[in-house]
């Protein structure tokens, strides 16, 4: 049976971990949509978030606005007919669309596993513990397409730097050392010198994980795992 504080420290992280998106949409009726929005937009970076806060925000500014402009009979009580219809359906737009979005979308934002599909048994953790990995190096892949600096700083493919941000074990090709690479994507480290030598004396730079296919002569397998692994922050210039 379960304690008091052992379901207490449960509230407490399902809260912490974007719980309180729910709890705000709900408990103002979706009038406070734009602030989870707006709160995992912050952390992802991500516009079409920003889009959405915007639009929520002007659906409930246009709540406000009806119920201002909404005719009164003689006891001040709405007499709008189908203008009272519109603001009953709009206010439940706000108020259930929101949370169905910010299931996946706190996913996103708190870094959160996939939900288990019902009825089926939990994976291993071996398997959820790969699936997480994957899940943080989509994630900073996406971070570093839309703000490189702030990937380099945060050490994105370069577990060496050791900055303390979890990439999921991603590695920057142009820069990393072959002890590095040959770590990360599995491969042997004949191989992974091969992958710096064509940065330094062949062409100098890679500009995608894919360029490695026409510039060295690679085992499908091989290629897969660079694919997997590999990502491109700093483009060098060639050496003359």
């Amino acid at each position: 049976m379960r304690t008091v504080s052992t379901v207490l420290g449960q509230a407490w992280s399902w809260w912490r971990r974007g719980g309180w998106y729910f709890a705000v949409v709900l408990g103002s009726f979706g009038f406070l949509s734009p602030i989870p929005y707006a709160h995992a937009a912050t952390r992802l970076r991500d516009a079409r978030l920003w889009a959405w806060t915007a639009l929520y925000a002007a659906g409930g500014a246009t709540l406000f606005v009806l119920a201002a402009a909404a005719p009164k009979d003689a006891a001040g009580r709405p007499d709008g007919g189908l203008m009272t219809a519109f603001q009953v359906i709009l206010t439940l737009a706000l108020w259930t669309v929101p949370c169905i979005q910010l299931r996946s979308i706190r996913r996103r934002a708190h870094r959160l596993p996939e939900p288990h599909p019902a009825g089926t048994d939990s994976p291993h953790p071996a398997v959820a513990a790969a699936l997480a990995a994957r899940a943080r190096r989509a994630e900073a892949r996406r971070l570093a397409a839309v703000d490189p600096p702030l990937a380099r700083e945060l050490g994105i493919g370069r577990p060496d730097l050791r900055r303390g941000f979890d990439d999921g074990g991603l590695v920057e090709l142009n820069t990393a050392p072959a002890a590095v690479i040959a770590r990360l994507c599995d491969l042997p480290r004949v191989v992974a010198d091969q992958v710096v030598g064509a940065r330094v004396d062949g062409v100098g730079t890679l500009t995608s994980p894919d360029d490695l296919m026409a510039y060295l002569d690679l085992p499908l397998v091989v290629h897969e795992r660079i694919r997997d692994r590999g990502i491109v922050l700093d483009v060098l210039p060639a050496r003359r």
